[in-house]
């Protein structure tokens, strides 16, 4: 493919230059064509770690080795306990996959286009948190949206020492590449998540078409000819006749960045799109035998580990062969793709409580696919970070005693926060802006290091464990005095019913597209027929 051709495909223009509008961004005008980029880099590198062929035959081992990138894993101040080993002694294991849209070099630039954000500060465009589950019978991916809101917390670069302090409110994630390498964005991930991750594998430009070209085409499916190309010139190009297609090169391009045409046109279309294309890479991976080709394996080789940078687990070809071992055990039928749950805040969006609800079932080990067992009851699990002093947690507390059929009690704020400052809570604060609707007590935290504080105020207030939740909605520990507690200083917990037992289904808001389904075909939109 020329340059002038690969241009054509994916845009000559830089960040700030593209004209695709699209509900990220309330289709209001024009947005960063950084979109189209989303997953390109990540089906790579899921295809390179579910065959094991960057290792195989150890053909230039050293040079090889050479080519991997190495940076740090994670490079923000709190940590996140590791999971808890299953009763045999085995633990899952969590990979960041980070899509970098960095122009660093001349290869990546003619790829990517865009002459004057050669050396810019790279972005990570794409962000997917890879779970493997401990006894290695099901994996699970969770892709989230390029231009969520988090906080990104402080982070040291390694290489030069500067600090970036925590973000001031909420950014965008992928900004969080920019503050001192992938490990930032391994430490934004798992301040938002709770999880825990192992190991991150970032992939750049570079590399990218010849993955679809090595085993000969990638098989796409549309229910209708299609052509993503409007009057105004917006769209991919993507031009194919309905049905089935293996698609390589210029058009598994176009393909992985094609939104004008595919559904409702929205980037949730994409991502669908981008998910049937990864499982049927992988299925193409598993199954492809040209791949035994001495020197179509060498070219793959050389040029998936040239656009790897890894953490230093995974630094060499040795480790990545043995982490895709691993992954290999997994049949399609158990892998699951999934989307976070977010909602719009004008034109980006956040993860709402069904993100929180995806993360849990990943904490806690559990298939998206629904196809565990029903887990024996552990023992309480505690939190990774331990509680504060008392005196020294800052707790909010809400009224939430409104019903379908009762006004919320006047006052009951004030009350309920005098009885955590006797308790010694002495930085308890009554909110007292409105009323809220909430069936049970619930003590609700943002992240992971406030862990601890909630669940202590939880314990000598008497509010069930399984009260204390995580919640993207609050900015710090917030009791939420619920429809339960309307009166008294003292909390009793109602007694046990079926409506206390977790909920451990995939949300549908998630989006989930199992791995093996070969039959998955997108819906054209009839305006980008012919």
């Amino acid at each position: 493919m020329t340059q002038d051709a690969t241009r054509e495909t994916l845009g000559d223009g830089a960040r700030a230059d593209d004209t695709e509008a699209g509900p990220s961004d309330g289709g209001s005008g024009p947005r960063p064509r950084r979109a189209r980029r989303l997953l390109k880099w990540s089906a790579a590198v899921l295809a390179l770690l579910m065959t094991g062929a960057a290792g195989a035959g150890y053909l230039y081992y050293r040079q090889l080795n050479d080519n991997i990138k190495k940076d740090v894993l994670n490079l923000g101040d709190s940590k996140v306990a590791e999971p808890t080993p299953n009763a045999a002694g085995q633990t899952p294991l969590n990979i960041l996959l980070i899509g970098s849209d960095a122009r660093d070099t001349e290869e990546n630039q003619q790829l990517g286009g865009a002459r004057e954000t050669f050396g810019a500060t790279p972005l990570a465009d794409v962000q997917m948190l890879l779970h493997l589950s401990a006894d290695r019978s099901n994996m699970s991916v969770i892709s989230m949206p390029r231009d969520t809101l988090v906080e990104i917390p402080k982070c040291t670069d390694p290489d030069d020492g500067t600090v970036y302090p925590a973000s001031y409110g909420r950014t965008m994630t992928n900004q969080s590449l920019g503050h001192g390498g992938p490990g930032c964005t391994v430490a934004t991930w798992q301040e938002l998540t709770g999880i825990h991750i192992d190991h991150f594998v970032m992939v750049d430009f570079a590399g990218v078409v010849s993955m679809a070209d090595a085993v000969g085409g990638v098989p796409v499916c549309v229910d209708a000819n299609i052509h993503s190309r409007d009057s105004q010139g917006h769209g991919s190009g993507l031009r194919l006749s309905e049905g089935t297609h293996p698609i390589k090169g210029e058009q598994a391009l176009q393909w992985l960045r094609t939104r004008y045409g595919f559904e409702d046109g929205s980037d949730l279309a994409r991502a669908k799109a981008q998910h049937m294309y990864m499982n049927s890479l992988a299925r193409q991976l598993r199954e492809n035998a040209t791949l035994s080709s001495p020197n179509n394996l060498r070219r793959l080789a050389e040029k998936a580990t040239g656009a790897l940078t890894v953490d230093p687990g995974l630094d060499t070809v040795k480790k990545l062969y043995d982490l895709s071992a691993e992954l290999r055990k997994v049949k399609p039928s158990r892998i699951t793709m999934t989307t976070m749950p977010n909602r719009y805040v004008g034109a980006r969006v956040e993860p709402t409580e069904d993100a929180e609800k995806l993360f849990r079932l990943v904490r806690e080990d559990i298939a998206l696919d629904g196809g565990d067992a029903k887990p024996e009851k552990a023992g309480e699990r505690v939190a990774s970070d331990p509680a504060a002093d008392d005196a020294e947690i800052a707790v909010q507390v809400r009224n939430g005693t409104r019903t379908d059929t009762l006004a919320a009690v006047p006052g009951r704020t004030g009350t309920v926060a005098g009885v955590l400052r006797e308790k010694g809570f002495t930085e308890a604060t009554a909110d007292t802006t409105g009323a809220l609707g909430e069936e049970r007590t619930v003590v609700r935290y943002p992240s992971a290091d406030l862990e601890g504080d909630a669940r202590r105020v939880a314990e000598v207030l008497g509010v069930p464990a399984g009260s204390v939740k995580r919640s993207t909605e609050v900015s710090g520990v917030t009791l939420v005095v619920g429809a339960d507690w309307r009166e008294g200083t003292t909390y009793e917990a109602p007694e046990k019913n079926d409506k206390d037992d977790k909920d451990d289904t995939t949300p549908e808001s998630a989006q989930a597209l199992n791995g093996a389904d070969d039959k998955a075909c997108m819906r054209v939109d009839p305006d980008y027929t012919w």
